[in-house]
């Protein structure tokens, strides 16, 4: 399947302005990470200070924005290539999701990927802790491969392996100044938005403007995730996401971690 041909003035012709909300999932250790290792909030806020000098510097538009938005633009090389954007000295993306549901299914997918490449490790005993954070986003050219002509090429925005057609858009887009790309979850059973952020400039705030506590069980029968407020359950089957061939030998019985 040969990769679309998108030129930038065609491009051009599908952009739209778009103003949203977006959400992730982070594992909620990133908040105590360094905690253990001081007496005190003055002695931890110092020892962030100090490890930040060590961090690749932050592109000039990105540098008053929390470090849950800014960081995927911070570190190069890109070590593999993601859907829009390609391995090695590239521009960063951060990827979000435009329901917590459907931010939630992606972390989960790639749990039951890491185990699908790691047979020999056990299931967690008890479930793991996650905070979605939801960003606002507000950009004057956006483009949405749901939506116009761009639809029309919807196998290979979605495709489960192959990001070739994607990674390329993204370069289109960006020679026409777009800073935000959405498009459709293959993660999520519902099929909910996603949404690429090519750009610092797309965040209107510069921290999360909302936060939720989800647990995430991962055992033999899939993964059931919980969130406390307001009080949601979901479940993930074991065939749940069976149309990735990265998951056909995953190894469902396992011993738990003890």
């Amino acid at each position: 399947m040969s990769s679309p041909i998108w030129t930038p003035d065609a491009l051009r012709s599908e952009a739209r302005a778009f103003t949203g909300t977006a959400w992730r999932l982070v594992e909620a250790q990133h908040v105590v990470s360094t905690q253990k290792l001081v007496d005190s909030l003055a002695e931890q806020e110092l020892l962030e200070a100090i490890l930040d000098t060590t961090k690749p510097p932050l592109p000039e538009e990105c540098q008053n924005l929390d470090y849950l938005l800014s960081t995927p633009f911070r570190y190069r090389p890109y070590p593999y290539g993601s859907r829009f954007r390609r391995a090695g000295i590239t521009a960063g993306v951060w990827y979000g999701a435009e329901r917590p549901e459907t931010a939630v299914a992606e972390m989960v997918f790639y749990r039951f990927l890491f185990f699908a490449e790691s047979p020999g490790t056990p299931f967690p005993d008890n479930a793991a802790e996650y905070t979605g954070f939801a960003v606002d986003l507000d950009t004057p050219v956006a483009l949405d491969t749901r939506a116009g002509a761009l639809a029309a090429d919807a196998a290979h925005w979605t495709h489960l392996l192959d990001y070739t057609a994607c990674q390329t858009l993204a370069e289109t887009a960006r020679q026409i100044g777009a800073e935000v790309i959405r498009f459709t979850s293959v993660r999520d059973p519902d099929q909910g938005g996603n949404v690429a952020v090519l750009s610092c400039r797309a965040f209107s705030a510069s921290a999360p403007t909302d936060r939720q506590t989800w647990r995430i069980r991962i055992s033999r029968s899939g993964a059931q995730a919980i969130r406390e407020h307001p009080r949601l359950g979901v479940e993930f089957p074991p065939t749940a996401f069976g149309n990735d061939p990265r998951l056909a030998n995953m190894v469902w019985d396992r011993p738990r971690k003890t």
